[in-house]
């Protein structure tokens, strides 16, 4: 295992330490900021307006300091009577400039309140209605998938589950970027800002109530500490890694990993593959595509099958999984199929293959 030194790991921990965050995915509304500055324009266009009205009129009021009113100070009277502090030094004497006052101004006043209080009140209440939704989401979360890293690899993992009938809403994303979660929310998934080699990010993906973990990191080194760190936290989820070594491998799988997929020597197989037979090639990554063509499907052995062979089932099977055991379909032992059983098999891409999936990874 090619680890980097102690303190070149300290080093790569200490950058990670920033603020850990949950971001959820929000309906496109305008940002907090916008809210802010739009209302600030229509603040401003309510005084303009009073200006307007006031500076038209200027014959019916009267200034104590020089019994006039100029354009100054039809702003400075407009500004102190919209945030109704109203010194009283210019006043309106006149009946049509104090009926003016009252049809206009008065209305323009309360007009002008309500869109300063309104913004800060929205401002007030951001946060308050952001702890209710992450409460929310938090309660009724549980038996859901956490996905660390939300790169190539994490979102084409990411494809595959939704192709098979999860939801967006049982998969949280951690990662360390900012940038990459909001991305992330976009598409309508719920992240979390952090470093997942340390317990209290992944605690805020609610990891402890996970059903799967996906481990998609971009290096090696990390993948193991996550791993370790997720093992600890949950000890019955099912945890699936990604290294770009073969090395390395092994060590995944003693700290804790069900499954590793090693993202190079896959990719190399395949490339090789491909290079001799183009079409064995294709069916292959046709394969691992879910939801088109043909797909690997995990399905239980159904009543009407026990008893049988392998070749004796409808399905085309490839394995056999008995208890932990995974049995290939030329092995002796696969026959005869018993109750307990699951079936590995190659289907036609459909609703059918879809559904059941998703019942093994409900019920499996």
């Amino acid at each position: 295992m090619k680890l980097p030194g102690h303190d070149a790991m300290a080093r790569r921990v200490d950058e990670h330490l920033a603020p850990t965050r949950i971001l959820l995915p929000r309906r496109v509304v305008d940002r907090p900021i916008r809210q802010v500055v739009k209302r600030l324009l229509m603040a401003l266009l309510v005084l303009a307006v009073t200006v307007l009205i006031v500076w038209s009129d200027r014959s019916g009021y009267h200034d104590a300091a020089d019994g006039s009113v100029d354009l100054l100070d039809a702003v400075y009277y407009s500004t102190v009577t919209l945030s109704t502090t109203g010194y009283g030094d210019i006043t309106p004497y006149s009946d049509g400039a104090r009926l003016t006052n009252v049809l206009l101004v008065t209305p323009l006043r309360v007009l002008f309140l309500i869109i300063l209080v309104g913004t800060t009140l929205e401002v007030l209440t951001e946060r308050t209605r952001e702890d209710f939704r992450l409460n929310r989401w938090r309660t009724n979360l549980r038996e859901h998938t956490v996905v660390v890293g939300f790169g190539t690899k994490g979102r084409s993992a990411i494809q595959t589950l939704c192709a098979t009938g999860l939801k967006k809403e049982q998969i949280v994303i951690v990662d360390p970027a900012t940038k990459v979660i909001e991305a992330a929310n976009a598409e309508g998934f719920v992240g979390v800002v952090g470093d997942a080699t340390r317990s209290e990010v992944l605690l805020r993906a609610e990891l402890q109530k996970a059903r799967q973990i996906i481990i998609a990191t971009q290096r090696d080194d990390t993948a193991v500490l996550v791993t370790l760190t997720a093992r600890q936290l949950n000890r019955g989820a099912k945890i699936v890694a990604a290294v770009r070594e073969e090395e390395n491998a092994p060590l995944l799988r003693q700290s804790g990993a069900d499954a590793v997929i090693t993202s190079a020597s896959a990719a190399g197989r395949l490339l090789g593959l491909s290079v001799l037979s183009p079409s064995a090639g294709t069916v292959m990554e046709d394969l691992i595509q879910q939801g088109s063509g043909l797909d690997l499907v995990e399905r239980p052995v159904i009543k009407a099958e026990v008893g049988k062979s392998v070749r004796e089932t409808d399905d085309l099977v490839v394995s056999v999984l008995r208890g932990h055991r995974l049995i290939g379909y030329d092995d002796p032992s696969a026959s005869p199929l018993q109750l307990t059983d699951r079936l590995i098999t190659i289907a036609r891409a459909s609703g059918d293959a879809q559904s059941l999936n998703t019942s093994h990874r409900q019920g499996g």
